[in-house]
C-alpha cells in the first residue's frame, strides 16, 4: 500500500480540480450545474420517503444539539447555500450518509457508540465535506448502468436484519452514500477536509482515530456481513491512517482542544438506551450487551441497565448461566422496586428452570407493579400453569 502522506499530498490535486467543480467556501462563487439541481430535487423526494417511513428517531432537543455541532463546524456563509440538517434514524447498525443538499442521517447505532463530541464533530465533519466537495454529482457522473447497480444494492441490504427497513426506503442518492461510499479520493478529501473543520472548531483532532476504531471493532464483531458504508473493513483503516498521519503531520501542534465528553453523555442517554433495546429485539446481544454496560457507566442506578443484561442472558436461552440473569434482575429491583420489567424477567427464569413457586411471586408482583400491562394474559397464563 502506498503511503499514506503520499496519498493526502494528493488528495487536493485529485478531487474537484479534475472535474472543474469548485467546492462551496465562504469565499466561493458557485453555481449549482443542471445535473446537480436534478439531484438536489431527488434528493428531496428521497427525504420525504424517510420522513414518511416512520424510521426517524424523534427527539428535537438531542436534533438541536447535533445541529448546534454542525453550525460549529462551518461558516454562515456556507450554510445560506448548503442548509445543512442533521437527522437520526432508529436503526442499530452503525452508519451516516449525507445528501448533496446538506441533510445527514446518523443512526442511532452509531450515536450510541461514540465517546464524546469531539468524535462527533469528526463525523459529521467528514459528511458535511461530501456536499460542500460537491461529491454526489461527480460520482453520479462516473456510475454507470445505475438501475442494475441500486437493484443490486437494495437486493443485498434487504436481507439482513434490522436494516431491510432502510433498503425499501433509500433510493438511488441515499444508497450511494450510505453503503458504498464515494470513491477512494473523494472519501479521502472528506477525512482531510472533515478533520480541518474539527480544528477550526475547537476541538481534539486526537479523537478523530478514535471514533473509526469503534467502527472497525463493530465490523469485526459483525464479521462484515453488513454493508454499510462504515462497516467496510479496509475503508475503515484507511481513515484511520490518514487520520494518524495528519496527526504526525500537519496537526502535530495542534493536539488537544475541546471533547466535550460531559455534555455528549447527557444528550445521548436516552439513545444509548433506546439503542441497547433495538439490539436485543434484533438479536444482536454482543452490540446490546456494550449498550446496556455503556448506560449503567453514565448511569450507575438506573434499573433499565440491570435488567436490559438480565434479558440478554436469558434471551441467549442458555440455562446454565441463569444464575446470572437473576442476579442482574435482582439488582434491577434493589435499586428501583417499583420497576415491573425485572420482575417479570425474574419470574420467567424461575419458570424455565421448573421453580414454579418463586415463578409465580415474581410474575404476581410484576402485575401488582403494572396492572394495565399489555402482556397481562400472556403473564396470567404462566401464573396459571404454576399453580
Amino acid at each position: 500500500m502506498r503511503g499514506t502522506a503520499a496519498l493526502l499530498a494528493g488528495t487536493l490535486l485529485t478531487g474537484c480540480a479534475t472535474s472543474g467543480l469548485a467546492p462551496v467556501t465562504s469565499g466561493s462563487d458557485t453555481t449549482l450545474e443542471a445535473d446537480e439541481k436534478r439531484l438536489w430535487q431527488r434528493s428531496e423526494e428521497e427525504q420525504r420517503a424517510l420522513d414518511r417511513s416512520g424510521l426517524l428517531y424523534v427527539d428535537a432537543e438531542l436534533e438541536a444539539y447535533l445541529n448546534d455541532v454542525a453550525r460549529r463546524l462551518e461558516t454562515p456563509e456556507v450554510y445560506q447555500r448548503i442548509p445543512f440538517r442533521v437527522r437520526v434514524l432508529s436503526n442499530p447498525r452503525l452508519n451516516a450518509f449525507a445528501f448533496p443538499n446538506g441533510v445527514i442521517y446518523v443512526h442511532t447505532g452509531l450515536l450510541a457508540r461514540l465517546d464524546n463530541e469531539a468524535q462527533l464533530a469528526t463525523l459529521l465533519g467528514h459528511e458535511m465535506t461530501h456536499a460542500t466537495h460537491r461529491h454526489a454529482v461527480r460520482e453520479h457522473r462516473e456510475t454507470k448502468n445505475k438501475r442494475a447497480w441500486l437493484a443490486g444494492i437494495q437486493t443485498t441490504l434487504g436481507g439482513i436484519p434490522g436494516v431491510g427497513g432502510l433498503a425499501s426506503v433509500l433510493g438511488e442518492i441515499g444508497a450511494t452514500a450510505a453503503v458504498t461510499g464515494y470513491a477512494r479520493d473523494l472519501e479521502r478529501q472528506a477525512d482531510v477536509e472533515g478533520l480541518r473543520r474539527v480544528v477550526r472548531a475547537g476541538y481534539d483532532p486526537g479523537e478523530a482515530p478514535k471514533l473509526f476504531h469503534v467502527l472497525k471493532r463493530d465490523a469485526e464483531q459483525e464479521k462484515a456481513q453488513t454493508p454499510l458504508f462504515y462497516a467496510t473493513h479496509p475503508r475503515l483503516q484507511e481513515r484511520i491512517e490518514t487520520y494518524e498521519e495528519m496527526l504526525r503531520t500537519e496537526l502535530r501542534d495542534r493536539r488537544g482542544g475541546l471533547t466535550n465528553a460531559g455534555v455528549f453523555r447527557n444528550k445521548t442517554t436516552q439513545v444509548v438506551l433506546d439503542n441497547t433495546w433495538m439490539d436485543l429485539k434484533a438479536g444482536r446481544f454482543e452490540a446490546a450487551r456494550q449498550g446496556s454496560e455503556r448506560l449503567l457507566a453514565i448511569r450507575p442506578n438506573d434499573p433499565r441497565g440491570h435488567y436490559l443484561l438480565g434479558e440478554i442472558v436469558r434471551q441467549k436461552g442458555d440455562r446454565s448461566v441463569a444464575a446470572q440473569a437473576m442476579a442482574h434482575y435482582r439488582k434491577a429491583i434493589a435499586v428501583d422496586r417499583s420497576y415491573p420489567e425485572p420482575h417479570k424477567g425474574l419470574g420467567l427464569v424461575h419458570f424455565e428452570l421448573g421453580e414454579k413457586p418463586q415463578a409465580r411471586r415474581a410474575l404476581e408482583n410484576y402485575l401488582s407493579i403494572a396492572p394495565q400491562a399489555s402482556d397481562r394474559a400472556y403473564i396470567e397464563e404462566y401464573i396459571r400453569l404454576c399453580k
